[in-house]
């Protein structure tokens, strides 16, 4: 018998699919496949979700017996390199009676030899893009992915905290990044979500930064980026430090953000459209003329991934917030040279009585020298 809550993921991926009439789901991405099974130990494995009927899982064969006893899904074992991971696949696919099923796709990478496999032995036609449907179906989290961000959120926190005790005019920016990570996987991370982002000077206003050998400099704001993983599961947070004087105007665009985020986070509850809780931080930031200088989405859910792509918390989208939702607020800088760069990112977990601060950490322009 499938295990909880593995057992209720897997009917409400098939209830999901008749909506949109797909036959079969395939997973082979990590972070679903740590969705519908609970496992991180494990590698070459697929798991196949028919429309109706008992999933499966696909395994080497010396695995089987262990995905199978703690999933309790029934598990296939292939012997490399007679058969393959995709061989068992297309085997099992066909077992439960199908010759031109309609194959839902993961919406990251397809290994070119599974795609190559599988398009021999079904139409391609019937390939299709099944992304939205796994975003969706992992948004709403239950008590026992709650309880292992929280986790993450803890383990994060304690490597901001390590990271703002390292900021000094002369450090490199490696050297901060080196003891966040220390910091966190001693507080038990299964390793950052994302590569994590300490940078100075200019370079804070890169789109998707990471640390350098840059030596930090005074006058410089340091922004730092983290997350932490547990079980599976992550955290985020990022925090700015001012080196030195930074002059008032970056300090000024830092407090303006604040200001932004706490009123989206305010705005945050269950029924409230994604695009009201965008325009409660957008306003404050239009209001001091810098709605230009600012991205057009401010947030993303999070889970077993560091962004999910649902909701997508931004200008003008239709999404609507539900209890058991954990969502980063507030990602854009403004983006302009002369000022910009200084940002403030938290996870907050979404309930019906309120909301939760997962990475409860301070919040003011840290101060450093």
């Amino acid at each position: 018998m499938i295990k909880a809550p593995y057992h209720d993921r897997l009917q409400r991926a098939q209830q999901m699919m008749a909506e949109i009439n797909l036959d079969v789901l395939l997973i082979t991405n990590r972070e679903n496949l740590i969705y519908f099974t609970g496992l991180t130990q494990i590698e070459c494995l697929a798991v196949i979700i028919p429309r109706q009927g008992e999933p499966c899982a696909v395994t080497l064969w010396l695995d089987a017996g262990y995905v199978g006893n703690e999933t309790g899904i029934k598990t296939y074992g292939y012997q490399f390199p007679g058969e393959s991971l995709v061989s068992k696949t297309v085997e099992q696919i066909k077992a439960y009676g199908y010759t031109e099923p309609s194959i839902g796709f993961e919406r990251y990478f397809v290994g070119f030899a599974v795609y190559d496999t599988l398009r021999h032995h079904f139409p391609e036609n019937g390939f299709k893009n099944a992304g939205d449907l796994f975003y969706r179906l992992r948004a709403v989290k239950d008590a026992g992915e709650i309880e292992y961000m929280r986790e993450a959120g803890r383990i994060a926190v304690q490597g901001m905290a390590a990271a703002v005790q390292a900021v000094v005019s002369g450090v490199r920016e490696l050297d901060v990044l080196a003891e966040a990570e220390y910091a966190m996987l001693k507080a038990g991370s299964g390793g950052s979500p994302f590569r994590p982002q300490v940078v100075s000077g200019s370079r804070s206003l890169l789109t998707h930064p990471c640390a350098s050998s840059k030596k930090i400099e005074t006058g410089e704001i340091v922004v730092i980026h983290l997350g932490a993983t547990y079980e599976g599961y992550c955290a985020k947070l990022c925090r700015t430090v001012a080196v030195g004087d930074i002059g008032d105007d970056k300090r000024a665009v830092y407090e303006l953000l604040l200001k932004a985020q706490t009123a989206a986070v305010a705005a945050l509850k269950p029924g409230i459209a994604v695009a009201e809780v965008d325009a409660a931080a957008r306003e404050i930031v239009e209001a001091c003329g810098y709605g230009k200088s600012f991205l057009d989405v401010i947030g993303y859910g999070v889970g077993i991934r560091q962004s999910e792509f649902y909701p997508i918390i931004g200008k003008g989208r239709n999404e609507r917030i539900e209890a058991g939702m954990v969502v980063d607020l507030l990602l854009p800088t403004i983006y302009r040279q002369d000022i910009g760069g200084p940002r403030v990112t938290d996870c907050i977990y979404v309930a019906n009585n309120g909301s939760e601060l997962l990475t409860n950490y301070p919040r003011q322009l840290m101060q450093a020298y």
